[in-house]
């Protein structure tokens, strides 16, 4: 399975030779689920991960792109090469993306330190595309020691993110409504750094203010948390949601960290110094206190979930027999004489018998 094709094994020549040519094209060559694509991976990701990798999520209009293309402009600044991905909402007409964030962000573009890619969501929900998180693998294994990524901002569920990143970066704007009473539980709850941008405007203060509260909110002395309390002591229940959605991520968050909230001006560099200090404490206490391979364990485990799975819905649909069922269940569905339930299962149990036989 990881054997690749003469052409595929020029291509990871050319990627660990450091060739940005290479590296555009093996990115292509996952997001298009090509052939070939998982063993290139796989050659990619035996030398590990080693990149510190920081998620920007929000609402829209909250100034993510600005915000990324500062903090990257500043690690350049410092001789610090950099890998952006940034999601776009997919083209109805083309299916592509929007390309919004390669175009905020064109005046680093040019930067030889620097290389952003721009990805579609193509329908995936998240605020990720379905193949991010292996994007950031590929950039990795080509050495950017700093990677950003920023979601779609579709909504406030890009909580996927927090299997892709290792610091979640969530930008509020005053502009936001009630303050948290409008933001949904789960954004809330990932967050390791919260940023108020566009803090020049009416409303920051209060917001700051806000968000400090619910960070603060924590169940009985003594006691573990409130049922309603999310994985960072936030009180799910003010914030308009039942329960924490299952995409959350597994793990608690570290002891003794201190979610920070810091107010930014970002298209004027205003609190720029303070939350890079911000992101470099956290990568700190992420290594000292082993939280940083606690995460990595939990995202690596839902990455094996993941393949498993693509693969299974692979290997299901090249067969002959599980499509012709496909075809013919509907019809058996509809006039009553199977369930979708049935035909599933008939899908199943020849898959298995496919497989028994092999």
């Amino acid at each position: 399975m990881h054997e690749l094709t003469a052409r595929l094994q020029d291509l990871l020549e050319r990627f660990r030779a450091g060739q940005r040519v290479a590296l555009g094209r093996g990115i292509t060559l996952v997001e298009n689920e090509r052939p070939g694509f998982q063993a290139f991976l796989h050659h990619v990701l035996v030398s590990g991960i080693r990149a510190a990798r920081v998620g920007v999520t929000g609402p829209p209009g909250a100034g993510k792109s600005t915000l990324v293309a500062a903090l990257a402009s500043a690690w350049l600044a410092e001789d610090e090469e950099v890998g952006v991905v940034a999601v776009d909402p997919t083209s109805p007409f083309s299916g592509g993306a929007l390309l919004g964030d390669r175009i905020r962000m064109n005046d680093l573009a040019t930067d030889p330190g620097i290389f952003i890619r721009s990805m579609a969501t193509r329908g995936s929900l998240g605020g990720l595309a379905a193949t991010t998180r292996e994007v950031l693998d590929l950039m990795d294994g080509f050495g950017f020691p700093r990677l950003l990524v920023e979601t779609v901002g579709v909504g406030q569920t890009e909580l996927e993110i927090t299997g892709a990143a290792d610091t979640v970066v969530v930008v509020l704007v005053p502009e936001s409504g009630d303050g948290i009473q409008a933001m949904k539980a789960g954004l809330m709850e990932i967050a390791d750094i919260f940023v108020v941008n566009k803090a020049d405007r009416p409303g920051a203060d209060r917001l700051l203010k806000e968000i400090r509260a619910a960070i603060h909110l924590r169940g009985p002395a003594g006691g573990p948390p409130d049922a309603t309390a999310g994985h960072h002591g936030v009180d799910l229940s003010r914030i308009g949601s039942d329960a924490a959605p299952k995409e959350s991520r597994r793990w608690e968050p570290p002891e003794g960290w201190t979610i920070p909230v810091i107010k930014t001006v970002a298209h004027a560099g205003e609190g720029l110094v303070e939350l890079r200090a911000a992101i470099a404490a956290h990568r700190t206490h992420l290594v000292e206190s082993g939280e940083l391979e606690v995460r990595r364990l939990a995202r690596t485990e839902t990455r094996i979930r993941d393949v498993v799975e693509r693969e299974l819905r692979r290997r299901a649909w090249a067969d002959p027999t599980a499509r012709e069922h496909l075809a013919s269940g509907p019809d058996r569905v509809v006039g009553g004489d199977e369930t979708p339930y049935s035909v599933a299962a008939e899908i199943v149990n020849g898959l298995m018998r496919g497989e028994s036989r092999e």
